[in-house]
């Protein structure tokens, strides 16, 4: 999986922004989105206790790297109410998976230049 891979769902520009461009740390900031995203995924569930915080950290996280469709997601869950979460609980999930997916490829593109030097 590469660059040509990316659907869009992340704006990796707002990462470079953030990391001034260093591939390091942006390969570390990415490594950690995706730490965070396995923690708290299991909790967007109406049935867990914490959903709401996992909406909410969730959304910070990928406001942060440029996934905005993701943190939307995450923020329109985050407001509903119980009883109207489940279907935005799976848009939420939906998100991640293809957020998950352009990061898994542009850390491989990360680590192909790092090889190239």
């Amino acid at each position: 999986m590469a660059r040509r891979d990316l659907s869009g769902a992340v704006d990796f520009g707002v990462l470079e922004s953030m990391t001034g461009g260093d591939d390091a740390i942006g390969e570390e900031v990415l490594g950690l989105f995706a730490q965070q995203a396995a923690l708290w995924e299991p909790m967007l569930d109406v049935r867990e206790e914490g959903w709401r915080d996992a909406a909410h950290t969730i959304r910070g996280a990928a406001a942060g790297i440029g996934a905005g469709a993701l943190a939307e997601a995450c923020q329109a869950a985050e407001a509903a109410e119980t009883a109207d979460a489940p279907p935005l609980l799976e848009r939420v999930r939906d998100a991640l998976e293809t957020a998950l997916t352009d990061v898994a490829a542009y850390r491989h593109e990360l680590m192909l230049r790092s090889l190239k030097g």
